[in-house]
């Protein structure tokens, strides 16, 4: 039992650290990341040797591999920035807690539906307060979106609408045309949220790697493209040397819903079920 409670402890300090960074800084550093993965593996490791039980050890992988999957498909997908990826990777290592791959299966699918359901309040809380406190700005915002998306706007509610008729037939369709009918409104919400409050001029020199432009700078005949990869670091160079301040787009610190799904998963199995 030892080991499991050595594995939580050491995840609870690594996302921890991370949440307090991400809210500081909006980033996590690889080294945080990476000597998560480094330290779990190597546990696991000189525990299969002095206990012989290489399961253990296999588990860990197992779930490594697994995770790499998912946290890859989340960031090529443009649902994770980098440190957010990185950090669900190093979680396969920690969460296979047993000997059992079905019963680590259970621990994974438990985690992303705790993870879901804390990220869906913690976006619609954070996005509540952030709307709140800049309504006015929100509201102009709002309004351009729509003007710009007007086109699709109509085509999804025709759409919607078609689902809703068919729902009387068979009621899954209501329901898929009930989420078209308010998808827009949410999405649209979401980019006059971004555009009002995460967009953010600064100095060239305070740029680090990873930051997003928030549209090309275009300098001479070179143009740095604002790309999902964020700025590398010769990029930053050029941008210190020909311009004082850039716009970047600012994402919103998700690591405190890795924290607090972490804390609700381990309360749900080792102290409620």
């Amino acid at each position: 039992m030892y080991e499991v409670i050595f594995l939580l402890i050491l995840a609870f300090v690594w996302i921890t650290f991370a949440s307090v960074q991400d809210l500081k800084k909006r980033e996590v550093a690889d080294w945080l990341n990476y000597s998560l993965i480094i330290f779990a593996l190597g546990f696991r490791f000189f525990y299969s040797v002095f206990n012989s039980h290489w399961e253990f050890l296999f588990q860990g992988l197992i779930g490594f591999g697994i995770f790499f999957a998912i946290g890859n498909l989340l960031y090529y997908g443009r649902f994770f920035a980098g440190g957010d990826a990185k950090l669900m990777i190093a979680l396969g290592v920690v969460l296979p807690l047993s000997f059992s791959f079905l019963e680590n299966i259970t621990y994974f699918a438990f985690f992303f539906l705790f993870f879901l359901f804390v990220g869906a309040v913690y976006g619609v809380v954070l996005g509540s307060v952030l709307i709140s406190s800049n309504y006015k700005n929100f509201k102009i915002e709002f309004f351009n979106q729509y003007r710009k998306r007007n086109k699709e706007i109509k085509i999804e509610f025709f759409f919607s609408i078609i689902l809703i008729m068919l729902g009387f037939f068979y009621s899954i369709f209501l329901y898929f045309g009930l989420l078209f009918l308010f998808l827009p409104y949410l999405f649209i919400s979401a980019k006059a949220v971004e555009e009002c409050c995460f967009i953010k001029s600064i100095k060239s020199t305070l740029l680090t790697g990873g930051d997003w432009l928030y549209k090309d700078v275009k300098i001479g005949k070179k143009t740095i493209v604002a790309k999902w990869d964020g700025l590398s670091n010769d990029e930053i160079n050029f941008l210190k040397k020909h311009k004082k301040n850039v716009l970047i787009k600012q994402g919103i610190p998700f690591v405190p819903v890795f924290w607090i799904s972490f804390l609700v998963w381990i309360f749900y199995f080792f102290f409620w079920k």
